[in-house]
């Protein structure tokens, strides 16, 4: 027990010095803080008191330049200390209350003894000359993650540090006061994941750096790799491993990286909301995040109504036995594929000799320059030019054509007519250039008002030039499945599935399975720039992206550092496959990390349900005890709702916060809130459900993926509804649980229950 251990009074001591450290050091940057503000605020009110203003000569102009970004610079500079005190001022406010969470005693070889305390923030003594908390990611951090007592290394720029750990300890210390201590021989205790796993769920992700396990450590220090591909199975630890290793890498390059250089795939808006405080938390600013939707969307423009992997999902699991439901399905598959991509690359070369096409250019509802012209003339330039080299072409083109035909339009009797419905303000900007312009001669006002009414007609037309409107890509793309004679090796249904996509583009519809293969012929036929400011590019949930959207991703990044993270257990969108990107046999600089340990649920829960993963790796339970899970058998269908609910309300009071009714689909989610609504308060997530809170939640399984709750309630198990098909989904919805699973059923149980060995469920029949 803590209040045994010899050390408790020293150790709390320790804290209680650090408490009173931390609070002259607030003080000192207070005082400079409200110094600072103050100076910040004058200078923005006498900003032009202090500037030099004189324009009447050349020379006047260039010293007023000068004085202007001197006081600006000025400015500046007291901003961004201002703001670096402020940064450190809340810094220590986060190191006041659970100052560290870890000890080493470590001897370097030739050296004294140094005892090593390892929190979330580093904090030098009021001399500024020795460390009283080390941050942990500093390299000497590692040996806290890393080692158990005896030989121990770490790496610095210098080269490799040797030494001996001869003590390991870890504290829970909360509001100052030590709670608990331990010392340990093993990486991280088991006691301190015992009591950090054994909270409630919460409404956000929370920063795991006193728990970082040995393999979870690899991943997050991890600088060499190109390529990193973590597996690890639901629970593991993958995603906040994720999230340290970009607060260590913004930590590690400072100088650097800035969170524009780094970005976040992640699943949903849901669950980025769930992640949202990570990086705060670790004193960092959050990254560039986003959803691979968002991507793609923002990639193909304003043209199409981009269907979202959920409904995909939705359509795909309410539509299995239906014709179209077979054929989509089909097409799904194929354009997931990097064949479909290479069908795309073939015919993106065909399109170099003949095929684009082009939209005409129209002013006031007449066609000024033709498509036919517009395909001459590019047909007309060099076939070795690159497609988008030769689109610029064109669009210098049309600019000089344009200002020909606009130089013709001035004259015309319209443009009378516009000049009769400018407002005061027109007039007066025309007065004022014909007044410069006039110089001691006669100038026509008329004249100005015409070119300036032409002008600004003309400059929408060209806006949208230089942006490649002329170019009909919609039309173009589609052509692509009117030639099948071009393609080779395509799937049997290949007419059908041509024919459904070609209806959806006619309708301006793009199907999930044709928006990256639309960007991504875009981008090829316009020109799609790589994004070299991305410098590290982290997917999560990676296992859900297909074959076609990583290789589109890879183009678009092709310098930049990815760590993809996923579990093939869960790949609910992209079925294990070879073409799976955690999966892929890529042999260049590519480095995978296998997490087997699940940490999240109880030992009770992984023994159920690693019985009928997907997939075939081992799946280690953590040594935390709990109920096992729950079959209840209702044997009357109109109970279940009765049942349903007295299940949450025991649930509620054994003090759970955040319990899960799971489902299937949205379809069945909406119908089971309609049924509960009023009988208890529930919240309905759907796709439009951005911010995670806490309560009785109604959820499909695609939403809840990465995010846990303290207890999960499958409503309805049965062998009609989770079929053989469903395995991934089965097994997802049942791995969000933390403490507690109750699976429901009126009838046979899916056959995954029936494969599993009764030993590790409870049977209730009611």
């Amino acid at each position: 027990m803590t209040q045994m251990h010899q050390d408790f009074p020293y150790e709390q001591r320790r804290v209680d010095h650090i408490h009173e450290e931390i609070k002259q050091k607030e003080l000192k940057i207070a005082a400079k803080t409200s110094h600072l503000k103050q100076d910040v605020i004058e200078l923005r009110k006498t900003f032009w008191d202090d500037v030099t203003v004189n324009l009447d000569e050349p020379d006047d102009v260039i010293e007023t330049e000068a004085s202007i970004k001197q006081q600006a610079e000025l400015l500046t500079q007291k901003e961004t200390i201002h703001g670096s005190l402020a940064k450190e001022l809340r810094t220590l406010n986060r190191l006041k209350d659970n100052p560290y969470f870890g000890r080493i005693d470590f001897t370097e070889d030739g050296e004294e003894k140094e005892s090593i305390y390892i929190g979330i923030a580093s904090l030098m003594d009021s001399a500024e000359d020795n460390f009283l908390i080390y941050d942990w990611r500093a390299p000497i951090s590692s040996l806290y993650y890393d080692y158990a007592l005896g030989s121990a290394s770490y790496q610095t720029l210098d080269g490799d540090v040797s030494g001996e750990i001869s003590l390991k300890r870890q504290f829970i210390i909360r509001n100052g006061v030590i709670k608990a201590m331990f010392d340990t021989g093993l990486t991280i205790g088991d006691q301190l994941l015992q009591e950090a796993l054994g909270n409630n769920a919460s409404t956000t992700m929370k920063s795991i750096v006193a728990t970082i396990q040995k393999e979870q450590n690899k991943i997050i220090r991890n600088e060499k790799s190109k390529l990193l591909v973590v597996q690890g199975v639901a629970g593991s630890g993958k995603t906040s491993a994720a999230l340290q290793r970009i607060a260590y890498l913004m930590y590690r390059y400072r100088k650097q990286l800035n969170p524009e250089n780094v970005m976040l795939f992640s699943p949903n808006p849901l669950f980025s909301s769930y992640i949202r405080n990570v990086l705060p938390e670790l004193g960092e600013e959050n990254v560039r995040q986003t959803t691979f939707y968002y991507f793609v969307e923002e990639k193909t423009g304003e043209e199409f109504s981009i269907e979202s992997p959920f409904t995909q999902m939705e359509y795909m699991l309410t539509n299995k036995g239906t014709t179209d439901g077979q054929i989509r399905m089909q097409g799904i598959a194929y354009k997931s594929s990097l064949a479909f991509k290479e069908v795309i690359d073939n015919y993106v070369a065909c399109l170099y000799i003949s095929g684009v096409c082009f939209k005409p250019v129209v002013f006031r509802n007449q066609v000024i320059i033709s498509n036919e012209a517009i395909a001459n003339y590019f047909y007309s330039l060099d076939s070795s030019v690159s497609l988008f080299n030769r689109m610029e072409l064109v669009a210098n083109w049309l600019l000089k054509e344009l200002a020909l035909i606009q130089k013709r339009e001035v004259s015309k009797d319209w443009v009378e007519e516009k000049i009769e419905l400018l407002d005061k303000e027109a007039y007066a900007k025309a007065y004022y250039k014909a007044q410069k312009q006039a110089a001691g001669s006669v100038v026509d006002e008329e004249m100005i008002l015409r070119k300036a009414v032409v002008s600004k007609m003309f400059a929408r037309i060209k806006k949208r030039i230089k942006q490649y409107a002329f170019v009909d890509v919609p039309k173009t793309f589609a052509q692509l499945f009117k030639h099948q004679e071009q393609q080779k090796d395509l799937p049997t249904e290949w007419n059908d599935i041509a024919a459904q996509t070609i209806k959806n583009i006619q309708s301006n519809i793009l199907g999930w399975e044709d928006a990256a293969p639309y960007a991504y012929f875009k981008g090829k036929l316009l020109g799609d720039m790589a994004d070299r400011s991305v410098r590290y590019l982290v997917i999560d949930e990676a296992q859900d992206f297909s074959a076609f959207q990583f290789a589109y991703i890879k183009e678009l990044f092709p310098h930049t550092r990815m760590t993809l993270l996923g579990d093939v257990n869960q790949a609910i969108y992209n079925p294990i496959s070879k073409q799976n990107p955690l999966l892929l046999d890529e042999k260049n600089d590519v480095e995978r990390i296998t997490l087997t340990k699940s940490y999240r649920p109880t030992k009770q829960l992984v023994q159920f349900t690693r019985h009928f993963a997907p997939g075939k790796d081992v799946i280690e339970p953590f040594e935390r005890e709990g109920n096992k899970p729950k079959l209840v058998d209702v044997k009357e269908e109109n109970q279940l709702v009765e049942v349903l609910i007295n299940e949450v309300q025991e649930l509620f009071q054994k003090g759970y916060e955040t319990i899960a009714l799971v489902t299937k689909s949205i379809q069945e989610s909406k119908q089971l809130y309609k049924t509960l609504k009023g009988k208890i308060d529930c919240i309905l997530v759907d796709e439009e459900t951005y911010t995670f809170t806490k309560g009785i939640l109604i959820i499909p399984v695609y939403l809840a993926k990465g995010i846990e709750f303290d207890a999960v309630v499958i409503p309805d198990a049965t062998n009609k509804h989770y079929t053989k098909e469903d395995q991934i989904l089965f097994y997802t919805a049942c791995t969000r649980a933390m403490h507690e699973l109750s699976i429901m059923v009126t009838g046979e149980p899916t056959a995954f229950i029936k494969e599993t060995p009764k030993n590790t469920y409870q049977m209730t029949e009611i």
